[in-house]
């Protein structure tokens, strides 16, 4: 199913394959950089006009940077912070500031090597196996990973009402921020190297949200670190 979004243009493309299946689109909303450098933290989509569509993929952040977005496979694991503690939303309520969605009903398995370490290691070996697998990577395309992380710094934006100066420092500290270890996780990314300043910071082609299976903990990606015991996953 193709998903729209109004901000956009979008043109439905047809990767080939061996099954020949539709392909997906990414659609968007917002940019970071008209949050970082005109303070515009507005809605601009509310999640409830993406309640019905199946196979929902979709990270972001809410109007006025109150929390971090995550939807898999339809059911929103939305958090932020209250009186200094995480808390979550399940529903299609809230509004987005900045958001990425995808529908992908089928996806490709493929296990992590354990030489892939490092974040940057890893968007590398994304990048690599989406080509060799009938992606086409000048175009966006989502991810997941899941398994167990050696370790990943996470945070949920809680940004100060009024605050005009943002940067991506002051952006994790705002609210709750921390690193996971050995835990069982599974995480969201998009992958780009022409949506810069858009949805993906200037220094890297994904952007990656997270939840824990346990349930303590979802919410954005800022690092981590892999010892092979993740596996991959690509639109089929």
């Amino acid at each position: 199913m193709m998903i729209t979004i109004s901000c956009g243009n979008p043109v439905e493309k047809e990767i080939e394959s061996v099954e020949k299946v539709p392909s997906f689109k990414v659609e968007y909303a917002g940019a970071l950089m008209n949050l970082m450098h005109k303070n515009d933290v507005s809605a601009k989509v509310a999640l409830s006009e993406y309640e019905k569509v199946e196979h929902l993929y979709a990270l972001g952040a809410m109007e006025n940077l109150k929390g971090e977005i995550q939807i898999f496979d339809g059911h929103p694991v939305n958090s932020y912070v209250e009186d200094g503690v995480m808390k979550f939303d399940s529903s299609y309520g809230k509004k987005a500031a900045l958001f990425v969605a995808a529908a992908v009903a089928e996806w490709r398995k493929f296990p992590v090597p354990d030489t892939i370490v490092t974040k940057e290691e890893f968007e590398a070996f994304v990048a690599k196996s989406a080509l060799e697998n009938g992606i086409d990577v000048s175009e966006p395309f989502p991810f997941i990973m899941e398994g167990v992380v050696k370790k990943t710094d996470w945070h949920v934006i809680n940004w100060k009402d009024g605050d005009t100066e943002h940067s991506h420092e002051k952006h994790i500290s705002s609210g709750l921020n921390g690193t996971a270890k050995n835990a069982a996780i599974v995480m969201l990314g998009f992958y780009s190297d022409a949506h810069h300043a858009v949805f993906t910071h200037h220094t890297t082609n994904m952007h990656i949200h997270m939840r824990l299976a346990d349930g303590t903990i979802a919410g954005h990606v800022d690092d981590f670190e892999l010892d092979g015991k993740m596996t991959l996953k690509l639109p089929k």
